[in-house]
């Protein structure tokens, strides 16, 4: 009989489709050396059993406790690791004006690489504790703590997509946070670049470096058309912002004469690897160079609240094959959790259904057909991420990687609401995905490895 490195027992619930939840009640999980699910076996089969008799009462036999669960580890497609340190500050003031008067001043601190350790650990940890199995990061402009952020996710067992923010353009960008020229900005991004790929020789989980314009008000042409260069020649992950607000979808019109998303294709910046977040303003054209070019969106709904000027109509770019995953947005969106981005991606999606405007008719006022469900959002947090990245990761199924959460409902101090013995599982996969707080997660994997856990 093949032997496997781990076997897991327990319910899991993971993505079938966009819509569509599949539970998985008493499954067992056959992990192979390199942390893949190599086989998921349903109770009731001969094999089953034979697997538990020659498994179970191992050490690396786990079994979950009664009224614990799997869910597939979460994949957060835009985090800006150094803004942790203001999260849950300054979120009342336009876009603009935040960046300017508190996240700037914040990144520019990422010199001090002492202080880059403290901020990057912490976040790392935080992501881990609150179930991001993998994280798609900026950094900063600085070359040296970008690279250390990649060096702590190696360290911490977290899947680390990592890059190095290139802000060049001195009549955006304050000058004691930018590049020194363009010429720098393209030299340290290809240093980082190899750097990181030396590292992730190392890496069970993987690192991966991302060529990472911060947006295009902050750069030249010249280094938009360097970085995707960049990017086609190492074949690297890109990723920025676009279309988010009234200001930025602007800024590009009036300089280009089109909109971000045609603006960053002229530059090599749409391709399969590529993650754009926010795209609150995209249009159908948009909607189609995107499905067309492989490019994700990334969407920030507690982030989106806040500096968007908007909501995104994801059920309508979903309909247009766009890839889209979910994303926290620290620190434009204050929270950690994408348990609290699915639950706003659901809240917001209901808005723009209904509208808002109780000064217009109900047939008025919102947009058709805009809702989507707990399990689409769910979808977005975890195999919409991983389709996003290309990589086998969001899914509880064979071919994929063992990322997963351990959720505890029964947990005293947070108790789920469930009472009925024999309850719907469907029901319970909503309790934990609406409910669920930190405490909850007891365990979380990655690549087969446990990462963290609480006592």
């Amino acid at each position: 009989m093949k032997k496997y490195t781990k076997v897991f027992q327990g319910t899991a619930f993971s993505s079938k489709s966009p819509k569509e939840v599949e539970i998985l009640k008493d499954y067992l999980f056959c992990i192979n050396e390199e942390g893949m699910i190599e086989k998921t076996v349903a109770p009731g089969t001969d094999e089953y059993q034979t697997l538990l008799n020659s498994y179970e009462g191992n050490e690396n036999f786990h079994r979950l406790a009664e009224g614990q669960y799997f869910l597939p580890g979460f994949v957060d497609l835009h985090v800006h690791a150094p803004q942790w340190a203001q999260s849950g500050t300054a979120l009342d003031i336009p876009l603009y004006d935040w960046l300017n008067t508190y996240t700037f001043p914040i990144e520019s601190k990422f010199a001090n690489l002492d202080f880059a350790k403290n901020v990057y650990e912490d976040v790392v940890n935080t992501l881990i504790a609150n179930g991001t199995t993998t994280a798609l990061y900026f950094a900063t402009v600085h070359k040296e703590a970008s690279l250390l952020l990649a060096q702590i996710c190696a360290e911490k067992g977290q899947r680390g997509l990592v890059g190095k923010v290139v802000m060049d353009n001195p009549d955006q960008n304050p000058e004691y946070y930018r590049d020194a020229d363009t010429e720098t900005a393209l030299a340290d991004t290809e240093e980082f670049i190899l750097a990181v790929k030396q590292l992730s020789k190392s890496v069970k989980q993987g690192v991966y470096p991302v060529v990472t314009p911060r947006f295009i008000p902050s750069c030249t042409d010249d280094a938009l058309k360097g970085l995707g260069e960049l990017a086609a020649k190492h074949d690297t992950y890109i990723q920025s912002h676009c279309s988010e607000s009234d200001w930025e979808h602007g800024y590009v019109q009036d300089r280009f004469d089109k909109n971000d998303a045609f603006a960053l294709h002229d530059f090599g910046l749409l391709r399969e690897k590529s993650v754009m977040a926010h795209c609150n303003f995209l249009n159908d054209d948009d909607a189609e160079l995107f499905a067309e070019t492989g490019t994700a969106v990334c969407h920030c709904p507690i982030s989106n609240a806040y500096f968007a000027n908007s909501v995104i109509p994801i059920a309508h770019l979903h309909s247009k094959g766009v890839e889209i995953g979910l994303g926290s947005d620290i620190s434009g969106g204050f929270s950690p959790s994408l348990f609290d981005n699915v639950r706003q991606a659901v809240m917001s999606s209901r808005m723009l259904e209904d509208g808002v405007n109780t000064a217009l008719p109900a047939e008025e006022r919102g947009v058709p057909n805009s809702r989507i469900t707990i399990n689409e959002a769910f979808y977005l947090a975890t195999a919409g991420g991983g389709e996003g990245l290309s990589l086998p990761i969001g899914r509880l199924a064979e071919n994929y990687v063992w990322d997963a959460q351990i959720i505890d409902t029964s947990l005293p101090s947070a108790k789920l609401p469930i009472y009925e013995e024999n309850e719907a599982l469907h029901d319970i996969f909503q309790k934990i995905m609406y409910l669920s707080r930190p405490e909850n997660i007891r365990e979380v994997w990655v690549q087969g490895e446990k990462v963290h856990s609480r006592i």
